[in-house]
Parts: structure tokens; sequence; C-alpha cells
């Protein structure tokens, strides 16, 4: 492994970066290094705009795909080689929000109609009516439920 490898591995590790971002971090700086055939720290400032336009342009990344990309080059230059953060030429992201989509009482009714053994039923319920994730229903337990505060005529 070269130098400047291990030491974006000591960075990381002294950062706690989990595992799997450590492993995102590095095959995005291989990334660029392959692209230009050099070493990331022999990279300018223009070939990191231009590999970024390649991203975006080329390879038609979205911007979430890029953002891993993105925040792994500024990690690597601000970090590792001890640049300004001010002088990187890469652009902050904006995230895309969308909405979930409503669904009607009708829709609603269906889904908790879709079947009929109770648990399966009262898991759905909990889910839509809390806005859960599977992980987090999945950890639900009788204590967290609060059956004072439910609205019976709306459950049946």
């Amino acid at each position: 492994m070269s130098q400047l490898r291990n030491q974006m591995i000591r960075d990381m590790q002294l950062r706690s970066l989990a595992a799997g971002t450590q492993k995102q971090y590095l095959s995005a700086i291989t990334g660029l290094a392959e692209y230009y055939h050099q070493s990331p720290d022999t990279i300018r400032l223009e070939q990191i705009q231009d590999y970024i336009l390649y991203l975006l342009k080329d390879r038609k990344l979205a911007i979430g795909s890029c953002h891993c990309i993105f925040t792994a080059l500024r990690f690597f230059y601000t970090v590792t080689l001890g640049r300004h953060p001010n002088t990187l030429p890469i652009p902050p992201v904006k995230k895309t929000s969308t909405l979930p989509e409503i669904l009607s009482v009708e829709e609603v009714k269906k889904l908790f109609s879709a079947t009929r053994n109770p648990k399966h039923r009262a898991m759905l319920m909990a889910a839509y009516g809390g806005g859960l994730r599977v992980s987090e229903l999945v950890k639900l337990k009788v204590a967290d439920i609060h059956s004072e505060r439910i609205d019976r005529k709306s459950v049946g």
C-alpha cells in the first residue's frame, strides 16, 4: 500500500469512521486517481472539477450517488493532505426531497384488510400510524404502545 493510502486510512480510523465509509472513501479516491492515471495528491483543482462534471454528465450519476464521492474528496484533500477547505472546487450537495405519497382512506382500509392474520394487521397499522420504518417496527415492544391513547373508532 502507498504511504498516502495508509495516511488516509489512519486519518479515517482516528475519526472513527465506519468500515463501510472507509471502504467507500478509498474507492472514491482510487476512482479519481485511475481516471487521471496519477497520484491524487498531484491532481490540480481544475481536474477535480472536470472529474465531478464527468461523474454528473458522462456517467450520469445522481447527485445522491455523488454525495459520498464529494465527501471523500473533501476528506482526502482537507484532512489527509491538509489543504484549506475554501480552496476546493467541490460543490455542496443539494439534496432533493420528495414527499411521500398520501394514501386515500379507501387505500388505507384496503392495505389493512390485505391480511387476515391479526398480528400482521396490527404490525401494518402500527407502521403506518406511527410512520415507522421496518427496522423500527421489528424493535417495537408492547411497553412502547400507549393503548389509552388509541382512538378505538378508527381501529375497527
